[in-house]
């Protein structure tokens, strides 16, 4: 699939495997900036061991790799620590739809 983060074109790759993507040795996702690639490993969904709400977890790590190519494509990934902070993407990532629920209900979303 084909978004457009801040001008430039990523294609969100999901369902990898670590066969074809080694970056998924250690991560669950990550994103390329130099193929302009967001990478999203592929989930067991029968896995009866796994997170219960696994949907809900794959949105999440979504939204932290579309994150970073935002702070990416800003310039702020090499400008400061703090937004290739995994603690700080995650924090937005977990708390982006509680925000949208709030700026939604005030109708202030855009």
């Amino acid at each position: 699939m084909k978004i457009n983060i801040l001008g430039t074109n990523y294609k969100l790759k999901e369902n990898c495997n670590v066969s074809d993507y080694s970056g998924l040795i250690e991560n669950e996702a990550y994103t390329d900036f130099t193929t302009k690639e967001i990478i999203i490993g592929d989930y067991d969904t029968e896995d009866t061991n796994s997170i219960k709400n696994l949907k809900y977890h794959i949105r999440k790590v979504k939204r932290h790799e579309i994150i970073h190519s935002l702070l990416y494509e800003s310039g702020l990934d090499s400008n400061t620590d703090w937004a290739t902070n995994e603690e700080i993407i995650d924090w937005i990532a977990i708390q982006y739809p509680k925000m949208k629920e709030i700026f939604s209900k005030l109708n202030i979303e855009s």
